[in-house]
This record gives C-alpha cells, structure tokens and sequence, in this order.
C-alpha cells in the first residue's frame, strides 16, 4: 500500500510541475499549446526540433524552466517506474492484487479530475506569475486575462491557401475588422515576420496570419473560399459582428450605475 501511496504522490508533484512549468512558459509569452507541448517534451525527455524548441532555447527564462523541469523529469519517471512494480511484483494473494489495482484506479482518476479544475488551475497561475514577478526580471502579464481568452475571444492562427477569399488581397480590401477580426502579425512562407500590418498589405498563398476575435469567426475566415460564396459569408459575418456589438453596448448600458 505504501508504494501504491507513495507512486501517487510522485505522480501529482510530477503533474503539478508540469503545470506550473506551461503556466510559467505562457507568462513569458508563449501560447497555452505551445508551453503545455514543451513543458511534457522536457519532463519526459521527449526531444523536438521546431521552431518553438528554438524560441524556448534561445530565450533565457524559459531556457531555465526547462532544464530544471528536464532533471526532476528524469528522477520523477524513473521513480515511479520502480515504485509502480515494487508495488505490483511481490503480493502474495489475488484480492490483495486487486485492492491495490483499485486504489491505484482511484487516485488515478482523482488526479485525472484535478488536471481539469479550472479552479486549481487558477490557483497555480497566480502562484506561477507572483514568483516570476518576484524572481525575474520579465515584464510577466497574464496575456491570456488581458485577451479575454477565457470567454468568446481567442488568439489563432489562420493559414492562407491559394483557393481562398483573402488571397491576394490587402487588409484594407478585406475589411476584417468589421468581422470583429483582427490581424496581429503575418509571416510569409519565407519566413519574413511583419509585426501590426497595415491596410495596404496584401496577403499571399502560404502566408500565417495571427489573429484575434472570437473563434466562431475565426473558424468562419479559415474555411472562407474564393467566389460569391465567400463575398456572401463575409456579409454575414459583419452582420453577426454588428448583433454581437449591440448586445454588448446594451449589456454594458444595464451595468452601468443609475445618478438619481
């Protein structure tokens, strides 16, 4: 029982490491995927060459989140490799067998419940960006708060196709905005970065757009093709932009405070 316990025990620490590595990762400015992928790659010592590992190795903070996560990693799995069969290999009877699978059943799906709770959740979050206030010297922002990334409105990125409505076309032409879109940057299948484009940028076949708005309109611009079709949904979109704008003037009119 004590080893059953005692692999538990690893296993949380283990996944309230990981945790609090992504949340710190994402405070320094990568998105919740991006740190959540490189946070596991590094406790399980899983490698991958990408783009991302490149920002994380060139950038000193993160850097240091991860190899302090990559040696607890190798002490934790290898631990609890062996806890998990010196709590297995020598039970003398089949019900003694069967208890410990069941106890071992439960504590995984307790923790299983925990890695979802949006409430422990924000708890390490605010644990994760008190100490990295304290302890770096990063301008740490809750992006993801500030975003309202945690209602309608999301950050994602767009691929251009060559079938598509925006292809070859300029921002100004597109009027995405009226969507409730919002382009933040593009890179160009070359690999050239434009930060805040303006109007006049013409969007090419292959190129990434990063934008922000909500997600059902985000989704609308990433399947949107070329051809009447696409001119007719993107009507429809500004038309559902402007009912969501007067829902929210008028839910912002009824929270505002009355002078007698």
């Amino acid at each position: 029982m004590i080893a059953i316990a005692t692999l538990l025990l690893i296993l949380i620490v283990s996944m309230i490491l990981t945790r609090m590595a992504s949340l710190a990762l994402t405070h320094t400015g990568l998105s919740r995927q991006a740190a959540k992928f490189q946070a596991r790659s590094a406790f399980t010592g899983v490698g991958f060459t990408t783009s991302e590992s490149e920002k994380v190795v060139n950038h000193p903070v993160r850097r240091r989140i991860l190899l302090l996560l990559m040696l607890l990693g190798n002490a934790g799995v290898a631990t609890a490799i062996v806890t998990l069969l010196i709590g297995f290999i020598n039970v003398q009877n089949t019900g003694s067998l069967w208890l410990r699978a069941g106890l071992l059943i439960v504590g995984l799906a307790a923790l299983l419940a925990l890695t979802t709770s949006q409430r422990f959740d924000r708890l390490l979050s605010r644990i994760v960006f008190r100490a990295m206030k304290r302890y770096t010297a990063l301008n740490v922002r809750d992006y993801a708060a500030l975003l309202h990334l945690t209602g309608d409105y999301s950050i994602g990125e767009v691929f251009v196709q060559k079938q598509d409505w925006m292809t070859n076309r300029t921002l100004a032409e597109l009027r995405l905005q009226d969507e409730g879109v919002v382009v933040l940057a593009i890179t160009r299948a070359d690999g050239t970065f434009l930060g805040t484009p303006k109007g006049a940028t013409t969007l090419r076949a292959a190129d990434t757009l990063v934008v922000y708005g909500r997600a059902g309109a985000i989704r609308s611009l990433d399947d949107r093709r070329s051809g009447t079709g696409g001119e007719i949904a993107h009507v429809e979109a500004v038309a559902e932009q402007k009912q969501e704008q007067q829902k929210e003037q008028e839910q912002d009119v009824e929270g505002t405070p009355h002078k007698d």
